[in-house]
C-alpha cells in the first residue's frame, strides 16, 4: 500500500509541476523580445520617432511611449501591424527647448521582462544607444553611450534572451534527457552552438530573412520531436536522433538561430553597429545556455551523491514537461499563423 500511495503521489506531483510549468513558460515564451525606439533630429528640435514594439500573440507588448510635455505632433502618426511586430511612426516638434535633458518614458515596461532600445541620432552628428529595463522603465536625452556600452547591453540581452526562452531551454533540456554520455553531450552541445550561430549571424547580417510565425512553429515542432525521441530512448528503443543527438541538435540549432535573431532585428541597430552588437549578443547566448547546462548537470550530480533514487513515475515528470509544452506551442503557433494569414 505504500508503494502504490507514493506512485500516485508521485504521478500527481509530476503532473502538477508540469501544469505549472506549462502556465509559466505560455506567460514568457515570447515577452522577452525587446521593443525599441528610434529618434531621428530632422531639423531644430524636430524628430522622426519610429516605435516598434513586439507583438505577443494577437495583441502587441502592453509597453506604452510616454514624451516629455510640450512636445506636440507635427502631422497624424503612421501605425502598421506586422506579425511579429507593432510599428508606430511619428514626427514631433519639441518645442524651442528641444528634447535634450528630458525624459521619454515608457509606462508598462515595469511589469514586463523585456527592455526597450533606444537609437538616437542628432543633427550635430553625435549618435549614441541606450537600454531602458523594468527597473528603470525611461532614458534621459542627455546620456551617452560607447562601444563598451554596447558590448555589456547586448551581452546582457543575450544571457537575458537565453534564460528568459523557455522554447530554447527547453530544447536544450530534451538534449540533455536524450544525450547518455559525457563525449557526446560536448558534440552535441557544439553543434547546437555552431547551427544557431550561423544563422544568427546570417539572419541578423540581412543575407536570409524568413518569416517568423513559421520559424516559431518549427521550433515547438522540434521540441515536440525531441520529447518523443527522449520517450523512445527512455523505454530502451532506438532511432538516428538517439544514436546521433548531434546531427539532430545541428539541424534544429539552425531554426533556433532564427528565432535568437529575432531580437537583433527588432533592435534595428544600423549597420556600423551589427557586428560588435551581434558578437556581444552570440557570446551572452552562449554564456546563458553554458550556464543552464552546468545548474542542470550539478542538479543531477548532487541527486546521485545523496543517494536518492527516484520512483520510476517520478522520472517522467521531465518528459512530460517537454513533450506537454512542445505540443501546446505547436499547436498554439500553427494556429496562430494560419488565422493571420
Amino acid at each position: 500500500m505504500p508503494r502504490v500511495f507514493l506512485t500516485w503521489l508521485f504521478r500527481l506531483c509530476g503532473g502538477m509541476f508540469t501544469i505549472a510549468i506549462l502556465f509559466v513558460a505560455v506567460a514568457e515564451a515570447h515577452e522577452s523580445r525587446p521593443a525599441y525606439l528610434q529618434i531621428t533630429e530632422t531639423a531644430p528640435s524636430q524628430f522622426d520617432l519610429l516605435w516598434r514594439t513586439p507583438m505577443r500573440g494577437s495583441m502587441p507588448l502592453p509597453v506604452v511611449l510616454e514624451l516629455p510635455k510640450g512636445v506636440r505632433n507635427m502631422r497624424e502618426p503612421l501605425i502598421q501591424t506586422l506579425s511579429d511586430s507593432r510599428l508606430e511612426r511619428r514626427w514631433i516638434d519639441a518645442g524651442p527647448e528641444g528634447l535634450a535633458g528630458k525624459r521619454i518614458g515608457f509606462p508598462g515596461l515595469e511589469l514586463t521582462i523585456t527592455e526597450v532600445i533606444v537609437k538616437v541620432a542628432l543633427l550635430d552628428g553625435r549618435n549614441w544607444m541606450t537600454v531602458a529595463r523594468s527597473s528603470q522603465p525611461w532614458v534621459a536625452m542627455d546620456e551617452t553611450q560607447g562601444w563598451p556600452a554596447v558590448v555589456l547591453d547586448f551581452l546582457r540581452q543575450g544571457i537575458k534572451h537565453m534564460l528568459s526562452g523557455p522554447d530554447h531551454l527547453l530544447f536544450v533540456f530534451g538534449l540533455l534527457l536524450l544525450v547518455r554520455s559525457p563525449w557526446m553531450l560536448v558534440k552535441t552541445i557544439t553543434a547546437f552552438t555552431v547551427a544557431h550561430s550561423i544563422t544568427l549571424a546570417a539572419a541578423t547580417l540581412g543575407y536570409v530573412r524568413p518569416p517568423v510565425p513559421p520559424i516559431e512553429a518549427a521550433i515547438a515542432m522540434s521540441i515536440l520531436f525531441l520529447g518523443v525521441e527522449v520517450v523512445r530512448a527512455f523505454r530502451g528503443e532506438t532511432s538516428f536522433a538517439i544514436r546521433h543527438p548531434w546531427v539532430v541538435a545541428f539541424a534544429f540549432g539552425l531554426l533556433h538561430g532564427f528565432g535568437f535573431a529575432s531580437v537583433m532585428s527588432a533592435a534595428g541597430l544600423p549597420s556600423a553597429d551589427l557586428p560588435l552588437a551581434l558578437v556581444s549578443f552570440n557570446i551572452g547566448v552562449e554564456l546563458g545556455q553554458l550556464a543552464f547546462v552546468a545548474v542542470i548537470l550539478l542538479l543531477v550530480y548532487s541527486i546521485r551523491s545523496l543517494g536518492i533514487v527516484w520512483p520510476r513515475p517520478a522520472m517522467y515528470v521531465p518528459i512530460y514537461v517537454v513533450g506537454v509544452l512542445g505540443a501546446y506551442w505547436t499547436i498554439e503557433r500553427v494556429v496562430t499563423m494560419v488565422t493571420s494569414t
